[in-house]
């Protein structure tokens, strides 16, 4: 098999079909946080488009700034005080995959 940047290209010239990678815990409960944090930033542009007042100083660069702002504050709440969506569907996952270990739904402690 070779590689096509980083994306593994099989013997037929299309995406390889391996998908061992998939039933991995640790992929999964990193899939689990890279959704919260898709989630809460989602939730965080929603917030910001509901203005209630015309700002003081509104520009490019400043909508700019709080979008990279809100990017890292999802992916920072994902991390440490997570809502509990992306555990959810780490669990619901979990349960699909009968050969993954359960403690991946745990919380951690």
């Amino acid at each position: 098999m070779t590689t096509l940047g980083t994306t593994p290209v099989g013997a037929t010239g299309g995406i390889s079909t391996d998908t061992s990678r998939l039933k991995s815990a640790e992929n999964l409960k990193k899939a689990g946080e890279k959704f919260e944090a898709v989630f809460t930033g989602m939730m965080l542009k929603s917030m910001r488009k509901a203005k209630l007042a015309d700002p003081l100083f509104d520009s490019k660069a400043i909508d700019t700034f709080s979008e990279m702002q809100d990017a890292r504050v999802a992916q920072t709440m994902a991390e440490t005080t997570p809502l509990g969506i992306g555990k959810a569907m780490t669990a619901f996952l979990a349960k699909s995959q009968s050969d993954l270990n359960t403690s991946v739904a745990d919380p951690p402690k």
